[in-house]
């Protein structure tokens, strides 16, 4: 099959984006979740290599591109509505968010507020300099 029937098969949103969420492939833990437009599923599918959409940059953000954390796409499936994307990733450098903690989900809900229970691994300076995103 050609690349605009499989970007066919894809319920996008009124913005033309879906929901892509990135999980370790050995581990299976949840890493991020993102977003893809029509372009980044694409460069994604034909590199091997995680590309999402920056809503807040309105531009490709090739996963790493800054950090050099990027996410080698092990597996890529599609969800029964076809409206999300679950990506099963090698997480190069161990570190998949900006704040420098493996994962983005390092808060969880105790005792009436949100906690923190994962460490930062690197300071955020210390990946992007001056720049965090």
């Amino acid at each position: 099959m050609d690349m605009d029937h499989t970007l066919d098969q894809i319920q996008w949103n009124a913005d033309g984006l879906v929901a892509a969420i990135a999980q370790d492939w050995q581990s299976g833990e949840v890493l991020m979740m993102a977003w893809m437009n029509r372009e980044s599923l694409s460069i994604t599918i034909s590199s091997g290599e995680a590309v999402y959409w920056s809503r807040s940059r309105k531009q490709l953000w090739h996963k790493g591109e800054s950090s050099g954390h990027r996410q080698k796409v092990k597996a890529l499936r599609l969800d029964c509505d076809g409206d999300a994307l679950l990506l099963a990733v090698e997480q190069i450098g161990a570190i998949a968010c900006h704040t420098g903690r493996r994962s983005c989900f390092y808060r969880r809900y105790e005792k009436g507020d949100w906690q923190v229970t994962d460490a930062v691994l690197k300071s955020p300076q210390t990946i992007y300099g001056s720049r965090n995103d």
